[in-house]
Order: C-alpha cells, then sequence, then structure tokens
C-alpha cells in the first residue's frame, strides 16, 4: 500500500478517537454542571422551605399573641372635671378599641370647687377628709371586661376621692387594673400605693403620669401589650 495513504488514514484514525475523546469529555463535563445546578436548586429550595416554614411558624405565633390580647375585653373608665383627662382616654380608646366610661358626678364640680387656693372649695374639703365618698351619677358595670384602665387627675398629690366611690362599690378582684393620671406635677405612685394596698385582690399595675401628647399615650399603650 502506498505510503502516503497509510499516513492520511493513521491520521485520520488518530483525529476521529480524539474527537471521541473530547465529546466523551464534554458529556461528562455537562453532567456534572447539570448535576451540581440540580443539587444547588435542591439545597435553595430546602433553604427557601425551611425560612418559610420558619416565618410562618413566628407569624403563627404573633397572630396567636394578638388573637390572645384581642381576647381579653378592655375598658377605659375614667374622671375628669376639665377634660384633660378624657382627652387622654380617648387616645387610649382608639388604640385598644375598648370601651370608653366616665365616671359621671352626681354634682359638677365648679371652677370655683377646683380652685386650689381656696380652702373652702368642694375639692380641697373632699382630699382632706379620708373618707369623703362624692356620689356617682351613673350606673357603671365592670362584670364583663378582663383588663380596665383607670384614669384621673390628681388633686392635692392623690386621687379624687370620687375614684374610691367607684372602687368601694365594685367588685374588680381578678381584674388587671391599669391607673393613669394626668397632672401638672404630682406624680401617681401616691395614689397607685394607696389602691394595691386597700383593693388587693385586684391585678394593679404600676400606672403612669400622661400629659395630653397623643404620642407619649401611645407609646405608653404599646409597651403594655394589652
Amino acid at each position: 500500500m502506498n505510503k502516503k495513504i497509510i499516513v492520511l488514514i493513521i491520521a485520520i484514525v488518530v483525529i476521529a478517537v480524539g474527537v471521541s475523546i473530547w465529546l466523551i469529555s464534554s458529556n461528562n463535563n455537562s453532567n456534572k454542571s447539570n448535576n451540581a445546578n440540580t443539587n444547588n436548586n435542591i439545597n435553595s429550595n430546602a433553604n427557601t422551605n425551611e425560612n418559610k416554614d420558619e416565618e410562618n411558624t413566628i407569624n403563627d405565633k404573633n397572630t396567636e399573641d394578638r388573637e390572645m390580647s384581642n381576647s381579653k375585653k378592655i375598658a377605659i373608665i375614667y374622671f375628669s372635671a376639665t377634660g384633660t383627662t378624657r382627652k387622654v382616654a380617648g387616645y387610649i380608646k382608639e388604640l385598644t378599641g375598648g370601651d370608653l366610661i366616665e365616671i359621671v358626678p352626681k354634682e359638677k364640680y365648679t371652677d370655683n370647687d377646683l380652685n386650689y387656693n381656696n380652702s373652702n372649695g368642694r375639692a380641697t374639703k373632699e382630699q382632706n377628709d379620708s373618707s369623703a365618698r362624692p356620689e356617682i351619677a351613673n350606673t357603671i358595670d365592670t362584670n364583663s371586661y378582663d383588663v380596665i384602665y383607670l384614669g384621673y387627675p390628681i388633686w392635692w398629690g392623690d386621687a379624687p376621692r370620687i375614684i374610691l366611690t367607684f372602687l368601694d362599690n365594685h367588685d374588680l378582684s381578678g381584674k388587671t387594673v391599669i391607673p393613669f393620671c394626668t397632672s401638672g406635677s404630682s406624680g401617681i405612685s401616691t395614689s397607685v400605693n394607696y389602691f394595691k394596698n386597700n383593693y388587693k385582690n385586684v391585678n394593679w399595675l404600676d400606672g403612669k403620669r400622661l400629659n395630653s401628647s397623643q404620642s407619649e399615650v401611645t407609646a405608653w399603650v404599646n409597651s403594655l401589650n394589652y
């Protein structure tokens, strides 16, 4: 056989073998890449599902907490002689969705009654008499409530005696009562300490002195989780 033909045949065989090896290698690399992508997709899906499960668990717990909080029936019961405490009570109603109930005195307080400089003024006399219990004009039903926000102004460093009239005439045993007050300077601790010492079957929270700032009321109510 002609030498040139033999050389040509050998060259063709070598080229064919090389192409075959290249195709096999390419297929193997492609399969590895596909397998890697598949595994990555599987892992990615698994992580996504795991994150979703964790997120769903957190959401379920938050929903459960809200439902438990919302299942408690709330009342905002307040006394306000000048309207300041009424305004704060209104903010609390908006935030909690509770029922707003005013303690209405049978005898309305006049400006002269509330004059700090009048030693013979009605409020001054009541606050100086620990046994004073001003009458309440309206009927207040507290039986159906679990949580009560109890609001009042501070008179002569303490809660108005009409608040004690309310507490004396309503059994709040087992209920959570959250005091709040409005005041130019005096704090709430004197009145709350008296409540805790004299109405012991109630779950008293420490309460807070508030001004008429809606943002302050919002921050406080949100911190309570009621």
